[in-house]
């Protein structure tokens, strides 16, 4: 293997409860791969099965990377993801290791494979009053706001994506000049590796029978006691890994704030709109190629294509 050429990624990406892990792990055992996972929950240590982290089984069957790297209380985020796991790819590809990055969050993945922009430190401020607009008025209305301001940037810009509406808004309004002013390929580096991005879904109603059955596997599996654990070491309630789906639901209950009835169906309801919401990011991606997850060998054929060609 060359260690100087660029290194081949394989992405895997799609809502929760769609069933990535287990197609991720047949994929990389076959095409000798390793799993970095990008996933903004599995991050944290402790916190297991509300996040439907792969089983100490699961991880011996390929080596995952990228989980349990930070305590719940300790800051993490898509650049410190991207940092991370840009280097784990590069060792791996001298390795001659195919990475498998495997995951739902889409800022991870976008952060990974485009960079993120230099353009500036964020605006908490400016951000969180745009973020109150788009709540209030919808995603278009801050796209049609960009194209006034910035028609280069909205050119370039998907209407859906609403993280990149935001940021060059956001640049634009604490700085006066427009994101695609700055250097870097407006704001984005040019990319380090050569990608392929396969997206998984179903029909949508299949996919929330999974869910609805996930969660109460989730509860099975003891999801309460490891919140109360959790509560147990000291992990405020407030804390932004504790505000995650699940675990706000289960500190709520465990409170008393909420009746054991309205705690799952609300963990439902939410984790469906999540994943509805996850799509919605993922379907604005022009690159992503999807399949179910029954295609397994469909994804296999594209991946083995891909990297054959990229060694042409």
């Amino acid at each position: 293997m060359n260690a100087d050429s660029k290194p081949n990624i394989i992405v895997i990406c799609g809502p929760t409860g769609l069933g990535k892990t287990a197609v991720s792990i047949e994929l990389a055992t076959e095409l000798h791969g390793e799993i970095i996972g990008a996933d903004s929950m599995q991050i944290y240590r402790y916190m297991d099965t509300g996040t439907a982290k792969p089983t100490l089984d699961e991880q011996a069957q390929v080596h995952h990377h990228l989980i349990d790297v930070v305590d719940p209380d300790e800051p993490f985020d898509a650049a410190m993801f991207a940092k991370m796991a840009g280097e784990m790819i590069m060792k791996l590809h001298a390795d001659g290791i195919v990475p498998f990055v495997v995951g739902g969050t889409g800022l991870y993945i976008k952060a990974l494979v485009h960079g993120l922009s230099h353009a500036g430190p964020a605006d908490t401020d400016i951000r969180k009053r745009l973020k109150e607009a788009e709540l209030l008025h919808g995603s278009g209305f801050l796209y049609e706001k960009l194209s006034k301001c910035d028609q280069e940037a909205a050119e370039r810009i998907h209407p859906n994506d609403t993280y990149r509406i935001i940021r060059a808004l956001e640049v634009y309004e604490a700085t006066g000049m427009a994101i695609s002013q700055y250097s870097e390929d407006h704001g984005f580096e040019k990319r380090r590796f050569n990608v392929l991005k396969t997206g998984l879904h179903m029909e949508r109603e299949a996919l929330y029978d999974r869910i609805n059955r996930r969660v109460d596997a989730m509860i099975e599996e003891g999801l309460v006691d490891e919140v109360k654990m959790l509560l147990g070491r000291g992990y405020s309630e407030d804390l932004k890994s504790m505000q995650s789906i699940g675990y706000r639901h289960m500190v709520d209950f465990i409170k008393g704030r909420i009746t054991w009835e309205e705690t799952v169906r609300t963990l439902k309801r939410d984790t469906r709109r999540y994943a509805k919401r996850q799509m919605t990011w993922f379907k604005a991606d022009p690159e992503i190629v999807w399949a179910e997850p029954e295609q397994i060998d469909y994804i296999k054929e594209i991946i083995i294509n891909f990297l054959q060609a990229e060694k042409r």
